[in-house]
């Protein structure tokens, strides 16, 4: 399964850059920008368009650090319900922390946090003055009734005026958030009423990679947003409002399309003219004009698609899914054409599974040859999987051991005796630190080691749901994973 580099990353932090630039000149004043996705850690991005950094939109802002400021939105019921964002396995508030952290650190300014659609939430109060210990600055924003269908409330003191007016000082503000739902959009419309309200000028746009607006509508890099979103029913389509306006079809999603009228209406009555023409016009997304390769980026999201449905399908057998999103996916995989075969090492990880009688994982690696594992009386399929892998790409001998049992055995001692694990084969994380010791005097295994950052990108399959620190190891490496939805013999929790 080869992977061409279908995306100019370069090419792109230029391109995108300008064009904030050029639309801030345009409104003369402070732009606030609403970034959807995420901001640092785009991996879906760099999943379907090769050579895309998870961290470019970081980057591009660092190229404009001393002209932007970011606000961090979270909604206030998303900390009261400790909402998680998935991929990491961290909570939304813990995330906020944690993205703060991350922007000071490469010397981007984090102004402040805003709470959307405060009402009073105990948690989120305490996670507020946790903030402001920190010498953090936080506001409130509130529920609007009718929003955003009631432009005549939501633009009054009884709407957007009753939120807390964000204090910002820099010319380019960055609206974001742990993820979907957060109010980032509602936050940069009270900031703009706001500030015609104090007599300054401020406009709007919308930095959203997904779907990219000058491609097909039903080319996979964006039919692969779709399966990102099964579980909020986004569905793309065709802006009729850009179509109308200037006779050119581009792609856009229902919720844009849906509240641009509305929109609309704001803007005229803030601004006496809407700036904007279609949903698409709102957005400053450079994307389209950076993909190198399309049949690379075609290929690659194709097994994003395959990824997502397979994972919906372990979410539903562990009851975090419902069958509405499984079957959105389903459609998805039929309208185009795809199928499991496209994905080899699904056949590959089932063959020795039903050989062994046991759970089994198959690993595709960057040469196309595809390594598997098996359950030992040691170590799990993902480990064993993991060693053969190391042993492949670093052509070490397969009888040579990179684990010998006078290693692996004291650790198994301490789980089983000590800790309490009715489980006593390693883990993958226990492999990595087992291996890394072995390392200090074993010169195959200091080999092996160094092979590690070889695994990033490869495609992965598992005959059983994994456990929570086989999955999250896994994705630290940087592997693509998909799971069987099956738990393995009746143990409906895996640790």
């Amino acid at each position: 399964m080869k992977k061409n580099i279908a995306f100019d990353n370069a090419q792109y932090l230029k391109m995108q850059s300008e064009h904030i630039r050029e639309r801030i000149k345009e409104f003369g004043g402070r732009l606030y920008l609403e970034f959807g996705g995420k901001l640092y850690d785009d991996f879906h991005a760099s999943r379907v368009l090769p050579g895309f950094q998870p961290d470019s939109k970081l980057r591009m802002l660092l190229q404009m650090k001393k002209e932007v400021e970011i606000v961090i939105a979270i909604n206030a019921s998303d900390i009261e319900q400790n909402r998680m964002r998935a991929d990491l396995g961290i909570t939304y508030d813990t995330d906020v922390l944690r993205l703060i952290g991350l922007f000071r650190k490469r010397g981007l300014y984090v102004g402040s946090v805003v709470m959307t659609r405060f009402t009073g939430e105990p948690a989120a109060v305490k996670f507020q003055k946790r903030l402001e210990d920190l010498g953090i600055r936080v506001y409130r924003h509130y529920p609007i009734e009718g929003y955003p269908s009631n432009p005549s409330l939501i633009l009054s003191e009884e709407g957007f005026g009753k939120n807390e007016y964000i204090e910002t000082t820099r010319q380019l503000v960055v609206v974001t958030a742990p993820g979907p739902g957060s109010g980032k959009m509602a936050v940069c419309l009270s900031q703009i009423y706001q500030e015609h309200v104090r007599g300054k000028e401020a406009g709007y746009a919308k930095f959203e990679t997904f779907p990219i607006w000058n491609i097909p509508l039903k080319h996979p890099v964006n039919v692969a947003y779709e399966a990102a979103t099964a579980d909020l029913n986004d569905v793309n389509m065709i802006d009729p409002f850009h179509l109308e306006a200037y006779g050119v079809k581009a792609v856009n999603y229902n919720r844009d399309v849906e509240v641009f009228p509305v929109l609309n209406a704001m803007f005229t009555q803030i601004f006496g003219k809407s700036p904007y023409q279609s949903p698409t016009d709102m957005g400053v997304n450079m994307a389209g004009f950076c993909i190198v390769d399309d049949e690379a980026a075609r290929r690659a999201a194709r097994q994003e698609i395959i990824r997502r449905y397979f994972n919906e399908r372990c979410k539903l057998r562990q009851g975090m899914s419902d069958a509405d999103a499984v079957y959105k996916l389903e459609l998805l995989m039929h309208q185009g054409d795809l199928t499991e075969d496209e994905r080899p090492v699904i056949a590959k990880a089932r063959e020795i599974a039903e050989k062994t009688g046991e759970p089994a994982a198959a690993i595709m690696l960057p040469n196309g040859k595809i390594v598997t594992g098996r359950t030992t009386d040691l170590m799990g399929p993902c480990s064993t999987m993991l060693l053969n892998a190391l042993k492949s790409i670093g052509r070490i001998n397969d009888e040579i051991l990179l684990l010998s049992p006078t290693v692996i055995e004291p650790i198994q001692h301490l789980k089983v005796d000590h800790l309490g694990n009715e489980n006593p084969r390693l883990h993958t994380d226990e492999t990595l630190v087992a291996l890394s010791i072995s390392a200090a005097t074993n010169p195959t295994a200091e080999l092996a080691m160094t092979k590690l950052s070889k695994l990033r990108g490869c495609e992965m399959h598992s005959t059983v749901i994994l456990s929570q620190v086989d999955e999250r190891t896994l994705k630290r490496l940087g592997i693509n994973v998909t799971c069987d939805p099956q738990f393995q013999s009746n143990r409906l929790y895996q640790k």
